[in-house]
């Protein structure tokens, strides 16, 4: 099986880059699911990656250097490749800094429909898009999938836009597509700027960290779950077109996330609420309805906040240095 990761020195993208090194190593040169062989893991970059989450990974996959908004480098390069198995993760537009209305279009939008394309010529077994929850915009109850999307924002409209791009090439040419609507992953290898390791570092170094509101929600998902989901379709793929959200289907504020965290640690500094502005108005209400994937994978989260939290911790008191 040869798999082919765009977005690999991203948190989620390498999180599953490094998955898949590991089962190879366990696989001993053995089938781990049955039918397949060990996997060839090829993964996309460009030249401006910061690749401290896989630095130690890049012997064990082959390296290859392409811009997805560029058509003929990523035609050339997946022909090359002749990948079997697709994750897309790369994206761009999901931090405050990531502004550039062109920039979040083109590489979201046009770097999928450039890579599905070039996919496409060559057939496939699985193309696994990487949707966001972002997608849905401001919703009073839980999302569900078959919910009317109402993105706010360039970010959120470019996934969604992506989204039902790959869900018509899949419905109008029978491909084997799927989409995996993320909520908020976190744990091991997340972004320093995030708001769990944020707080967790500053913690642990005896800061306090500056922060919005603690009632805005979100529904935060283990990134050992997420991984699982992942490996659920490539294990098993369903019939293309299909989305799945893909969060833990409970909402917590982020004052009790930080209240976790410092519980965790055994912290006594008081974080710094109102020290930021909030970026946008804030829903009452978002969490993730994972009734369908559920249903129809057999997936469902096993980890909860407090064993994530408590996990994500003890990696980063472990790996300190890399969160400056």
């Amino acid at each position: 099986m040869r798999v082919l990761i765009t977005g690999a020195t991203g948190f989620v993208g390498s999180c599953l880059t490094r998955r898949l090194v590991e089962i190879n190593k366990a696989a001993r040169g053995h089938t781990f699911f049955e039918g397949m062989s060990p996997i060839d893991i090829h993964i996309f970059t460009r030249s401006t990656s910061n690749k401290w989450r896989i630095a130690d990974l890049l012997g064990r996959v082959t390296e290859h250097e392409v811009d997805l908004r560029d058509a003929l480098i990523v035609e050339r390069a997946v022909a090359q490749i002749g990948p079997t198995i697709i994750c897309h993760l790369a994206t761009y537009g999901g931090f405050a800094s990531q502004k550039d209305t062109s920039v979040i279009i083109e590489s979201n939008l046009l770097g999928t429909v450039n890579l599905l394309r070039a996919c496409e010529k060559i057939g496939f077994d699985c193309f696994i898009n990487t949707g966001s929850s972002s997608e849905y915009g401001v919703k009073s109850e839980p999302m569900s999938e078959r919910d009317t999307l109402e993105p706010v924002g360039d970010y959120g409209v470019s996934k969604a836009a992506t989204t039902l791009f790959c869900q018509s090439m899949a419905l109008e040419r029978g491909l084997p597509i799927i989409t995996l609507r993320l909520f908020s992953p976190y744990g091991p290898w997340d972004d320093p700027h995030r708001l769990i390791p944020y707080v967790i570092k500053s913690f642990l170094r005896g800061q306090s960290p500056e922060l919005s509101t603690p009632k805005s929600v979100r529904d935060f998902i283990n990134i050992d779950d997420v991984m699982n989901a992942f490996l659920k379709v490539i294990s098993t793929p369903t019939s293309g077109g299909k989305i799945y959200n893909i969060g833990s289907g409970v909402q917590y504020s982020i004052g009790e996330v930080v209240s976790m965290i410092n519980d965790i640690i055994g912290n006594i500094s008081e974080p710094g609420w109102g020290k930021v502005n909030s970026q946008k108005p804030e829903p009452a209400s978002w969490v993730a309805n994972i009734n369908k994937a559920k249903t129809e994978l057999g997936w469902f989260p096993t980890t909860s906040l407090w064993t994530g939290l408590n996990k994500t911790v003890q990696w980063i008191k472990e790996n300190l240095d890399l969160y400056p």
